[in-house]
C-alpha cells in the first residue's frame, strides 16, 4: 500500500528525507576529537570531513532535479539513497582520515538528492498555499534534527564509539530506501518523462534564471538560509569565546534558537493556510528584521547580556522558519513541469550564498574590524533580515503576477 497525499505518513517521509543532510552533518560532530585521535590525524584534517561534505552537498544538487524531471522522482531518489547508504558504510569502515574525507564527500553526493527530490514531490502533489503548508511541516521535521542530532551523536560516542554514528545513518538510509521503494508512488506525470540532454538542461536553467518570480523568491530563500548558516558558523566563537558559555550552555542556547525556528515554521504554516504564501513570508521577514535589530541592540548596549542576545536570535530564527518554507513554495510554484530543476537550482543558490556569507562574517571577525566580536554576527543577522523584508516589499508587483495562493 502506498502513502497517500494529505497524510502525515507521507509528510513525515518527505521531512525525514530533507533531514538526511543536517543529520549527517550534526550527529558526528561530538565524535570529531575521538575520531581524530583514533585515526592518528590532526584537528585541521578532521575539519575537512565537514568541508568535503558541504562541498559535495552544494555542488551535486544541480543534477538531481533535471534527471528526476525526465526519469521520474522514484528511480533518481532511490539512486541517491543507494549512494548515501554505501558512502555511510564506507565512513563507518574508514581506516584513515583521507579515506573518511573521501567517503564523506560521497555521502554528501547521496544526501543532496533526497532534499531536492522531497521538495519536488511536494510540488508535484500540492500547489498554492497547500504547498506552502506542506513545505512548512517538512521544515518543522527538518528543524528538529539540528536540535537532537548532536545529543544523539554524543550518546552514541560515549557508549559505542565514533563509528556508531555512521552505522546509524546506514540503518536510516536503508529504512528510507525500503519505504521509498515500497510505499512512495511516482508523482511525476508520465507525460513529462523524456530523456534529458545537456543542452536541454541548460535551456531549463536559463529559463529559470530569467523568470522574475523565481528570482524574487529564490533571493528570499538565500537571505533566510544565510541567516541560519551564518549563526551556525560563528555563534560558538561568539557565545563561548566572548560571552563565556560552557559547551553545555552553548548547546542549550543553540537548542533554543532551533526551537524558535520550529515554532516559526508552525506559525507560518497556520498563517499561510489562512491568508496565503505571501502572508507567511511577510510574517517571517518582519520577525527576522525585528529579531536581527534586537540582537544588534543587545550586543551594543549589553543590556540583558547573553540571555537577551540568545532570545533575540530565537525571534530571528522564528522568522526564518516562517519565511523560508513559504519562499521555497513560491520558488517552485510557477514550474510544475520542471519542479525538480527548480528545486536543484534553488538548493545550489541557497547553499552557495549561505557559505559565502558565513565565510565573509568569519573573515571580518578574524580581521578584528570591530572591537566587539559579537557585532559582525549581529549586523549580519540584522542586515539579512532587513534585506529579506525589503525584497518582499519591493517585489509586490512581481509576486502578484504569479499564482501563489
Amino acid at each position: 500500500m502506498t502513502f497517500k497525499r494529505d497524510t502525515f505518513a507521507l509528510t513525515a517521509l518527505l521531512g525525514t528525507l530533507t533531514a538526511l543532510g543536517p543529520l549527517s552533518t550534526d550527529m558526528y560532530l561530538p565524535s570529531l576529537p575521538s575520531l581524530t585521535d583514533r585515526l592518528g590525524s590532526t584537528p585541521a584534517e578532521a575539519q575537512l570531513t565537514l568541508s568535503a561534505f558541504l562541498f559535495g552537498f552544494a555542488s551535486t544538487q544541480i543534477f538531481y532535479g533535471p534527471l528526476s524531471d525526465r526519469y521520474g522522482r522514484r528511480p533518481v531518489l532511490l539512486a541517491g539513497l543507494a549512494i548515501f547508504i554505501v558512502a555511510s558504510a564506507l565512513c563507518a569502515m574508514a581506516a584513515s582520515m583521507p579515506l573518511l574525507i573521501a567517503a564523506r564527500f560521497l555521502q554528501a553526493v547521496g544526501a543532496s538528492g533526497p532534499i531536492v527530490l522531497a521538495r519536488a514531490v511536494a510540488r508535484d502533489l500540492y500547489s498554492g498555499r497547500r504547498a506552502g503548508q506542506e513545505l512548512a511541516l517538512m521544515a518543522t521535521i527538518m528543524g528538529i534534527v539540528p536540535t537532537l542530532a548532536p545529543t544523539l551523536g554524543g550518546v552514541m560516542e560515549i557508549f559505542f564509539g565514533w563509528r556508531s554514528s555512521f552505522i546509524l545513518t546506514v540503518a536510516l538510509g536503508l529504512l528510507l530506501f525500503v519505504l521509498v521503494a515500497l510505499r512512495l508512488p511516482e508523482t511525476l506525470p508520465k507525460s513529462a518523462l523524456d530523456p534529458p540532454t545537456p543542452l536541454g538542461m541548460i535551456r531549463i536553467f536559463a529559463r529559470l534564471v530569467r523568470h522574475r518570480q523565481f528570482v524574487v523568491y529564490v533571493s528570499m530563500v538565500c537571505l533566510c538560509y544565510a541567516t541560519v548558516f551564518t549563526f551556525i558558523s560563528v555563534s560558538s566563537y561568539v557565545l563561548q569565546g566572548q560571552y563565556g558559555l560552557t559547551p553545555l550552555a552553548f548547546g542549550v542556547s543553540f537548542g533554543l534558537c532551533s526551537l524558535g525556528y520550529i515554532c516559526g515554521t508552525l506559525l507560518g504554516r497556520k498563517v499561510t493556510g489562512l491568508y496565503g504564501i505571501d502572508a507567511g513570508i511577510a510574517l517571517g521577514a518582519s520577525l527576522m528584521s525585528v529579531g536581527g535589530a534586537a540582537v544588534v541592540f543587545f550586543v551594543v548596549t549589553d543590556l540583558g547580556g547573553v540571555y537577551a542576545v540568545v532570545a533575540a536570535s530565537a525571534v530571528a530564527f522564528a522568522g526564518v522558519g516562517s519565511a523560508l518554507a513559504q519562499s521555497m513554495a513560491g520558488t517552485l510554484m510557477p514550474f510544475p513541469e520542471n519542479a525538480g530543476a527548480a528545486s536543484s537550482l534553488m538548493g545550489v543558490c541557497q547553499m552557495t550564498s549561505a557559505a559565502l556569507m558565513g565565510v565573509f562574517v568569519a573573515a571580518v571577525m578574524d580581521a578584528g574590524v570591530f572591537a566587539d566580536q559579537a557585532l559582525p554576527l549581529a549586523l549580519a543577522m540584522a542586515g539579512l533580515g532587513g534585506l529579506t523584508l525589503a525584497v518582499f516589499l519591493a517585489s509586490r508587483r512581481t509576486r502578484k503576477s504569479g499564482i501563489t495562493d
